[in-house]
């Protein structure tokens, strides 16, 4: 059942432009579960790295949201979603992985300058580079490190024309990551 929602969602909205990127909703996903899947990321991960954006799928949010003003709070929308689903394995990497953007623009002096101009303008909305305390506290969390790597992968996920799997590929990751019906 958690196979035909998931291909329902990309089905419905999967080819939609990805808010000023150059790919649609689907090749993003795909690309970035095809990166977690090539540097070995445990299964959970790559699931996670596959809907990571599924919180953008769920509600119809237009695709110049951010030149609005707006922050979807996709994150949010997506944990929800997921943790009826998944276990936190899945669903704290998707949840974290917008404060994993503001984390890496406060630590790495780099990665500021390497965002895509659509993914610079959803940080100001998103509240920009971490503080001090706020990088303390993304640390304590159990899964900022899978975050962490969540994040990479998407900000790589965004090559026009790029061969990846295709969303079947991911079925039975899919199957045997789900939380156990009736453990929720």
């Amino acid at each position: 059942m958690v196979l035909e929602e998931i291909q329902s969602v990309f089905e419905k909205r999967g080819a939609g432009a990805y808010f000023g990127e150059p790919v649609s909703q689907l090749e993003h996903a795909l690309q970035a579960a095809n990166f977690a899947e090539k540097e070995q990321a445990s299964e959970h991960l790559i699931v996670a790295a596959l809907l990571h954006d599924i919180g953008h799928l769920l509600e119809e949010i237009p695709e110049d949201i951010a030149e609005q003003g707006v922050d979807a709070k996709h994150e949010e929308i997506g944990q929800a979603w997921l943790e009826k689903r998944f276990g936190p394995e899945v669903y704290e990497p998707v949840h974290l992985h917008v404060s994993a953007k503001r984390y890496l623009c406060a630590t790495d002096k780099f990665y500021l300058g390497k965002l895509s101009l659509a993914s610079a303008l959803s940080l100001k909305l998103q509240g920009g580079p971490m503080s001090r305390d706020e990088v303390a506290a993304f640390e304590s969390n159990r899964f900022y490190r899978e975050a962490v790597r969540l994040r990479l992968w998407d900000d790589l996920a965004k090559v026009k024309g790029a061969r990846v799997p295709p969303l079947d590929h991911y079925r039975e990751m899919i199957n045997a990551v789900l939380r156990p019906a009736g453990s929720e």
